[in-house]
C-alpha cells in the first residue's frame, strides 16, 4: 500500500512551494516591510540630507551601503527570530516537521524565501541610493554580494539561536533590542565615527563587520578579509548554539 509520503511531490518541489508560501508571508507582513524596507529608506533620506555626523564629501558612499547592511540584519534576523518562534508556539514548525517536507525542507525554504525577499528589499534600496547619487565602485560588486551573503547566513544562524528556547514574546523584545544594538553597532555607520572603546567592541560584532564589510566593498573596493572572519565566527557560533537549543514545539 502506498503512503502519503510515496505519493509526496519530489522534494525539491517541496521546498520551492515552502519557499513561495514563507516568502509570501514575509512581504504581506506589515511589520517586516516596516524595519525592512520602510526604516532604511528613512534613513537614507535623513542621513543624506543631514550634516552629522561627518562621513566626508561624498556622503551617500558610505551611506548607502550602511543601509544596505541594515536591510540585511532586519530581513535575516530580526524577522526570522520573530516569525520562527512565533511558528513555534503556534505549533507549525513541529507540524510540517512531520510532513514529507521535513524540518530539512522546513529550513531550506526558510532560506530560499529569507534569500528572494531580502534580494528584492536590496533592490529597492540601491535604486533609492542611486537616485541619490550612489555609485558603488565596480571592483567592489562582488566583494560586496559576497559580504551580503555571508551577512545573511549569519544572521540567520544568530537568529535561530535567540529564537531556540526562550517564549515567544521574549523572542519579540529581544529580538527588536538587538536590531537597535546592532544599528548602532557599526550596522548603519562606520565604526570608525563612534567613540574608540565601542568602535573595538563594534568590529568584533557581525552588525560592525556586516557594516563595515559592505563599505569597504562598495566604497572603496577592497575585499573585506577580516570582515568576512568575523562573519564566519559568528555564523558558526549561532548554528552551532541553535543545533544544540533550538526546539520545535514549545
Amino acid at each position: 500500500m502506498s503512503t502519503s509520503r510515496d505519493r509526496a511531490a519530489p522534494a525539491g518541489r517541496r521546498v520551492r512551494r515552502q519557499a513561495g508560501f514563507e516568502a509570501g508571508i514575509l512581504l504581506r507582513n506589515g511589520e517586516q516591510l516596516l524595519v525592512a524596507i520602510i526604516l532604511p529608506v528613512l534613513a537614507l533620506v535623513g542621513l543624506q540630507v543631514a550634516n552629522v555626523p561627518d562621513l566626508g564629501t561624498n556622503r551617500i558612499a558610505l551611506v548607502a551601503p550602511g543601509v544596505l547592511a541594515l536591510a540585511v540584519a532586519s530581513t535575516a534576523f530580526t524577522g526570522q527570530a520573530i516569525s520562527s518562534a512565533f511558528d513555534r508556539r503556534n505549533g507549525v514548525l513541529r507540524l510540517l516537521g512531520t510532513t514529507p517536507l521535513g524540518r530539512g525542507g522546513l529550513v531550506g525554504g526558510k532560506m530560499i524565501a529569507t534569500s528572494a525577499v531580502l534580494a528584492i528589499h536590496l533592490v529597492v534600496l540601491a535604486i533609492m541610493a542611486a537616485l541619490f547619487g550612489w555609485r558603488p565602485m565596480a571592483g567592489g560588486i562582488l566583494p560586496g554580494l559576497v559580504t551580503i551573503v555571508l551577512g545573511e547566513a549569519c544572521f540567520v544562524a544568530l537568529a535561530l539561536a535567540v529564537a531556540g528556547r526562550m517564549r515567544a514574546e521574549a523572542v519579540l523584545a529581544v529580538a527588536n533590542l538587538l536590531w537597535v544594538l546592532f544599528l548602532g553597532l557599526g550596522l548603519l555607520l562606520p565604526t570608525g565615527v563612534l567613540p574608540s572603546a565601542m568602535a573595538v567592541v563594534a568590529r568584533i560584532l557581525p552588525s560592525g563587520a556586516l557594516g563595515d564589510g559592505l563599505r569597504s566593498a562598495f566604497a572603496n573596493g577592497h575585499w573585506p578579509i577580516a570582515s568576512w572572519g568575523v562573519l564566519i565566527v559568528w555564523l558558526a557560533l549561532g548554528a552551532a548554539v541553535a543545533a544544540r537549543t533550538f526546539r520545535w514545539s514549545d
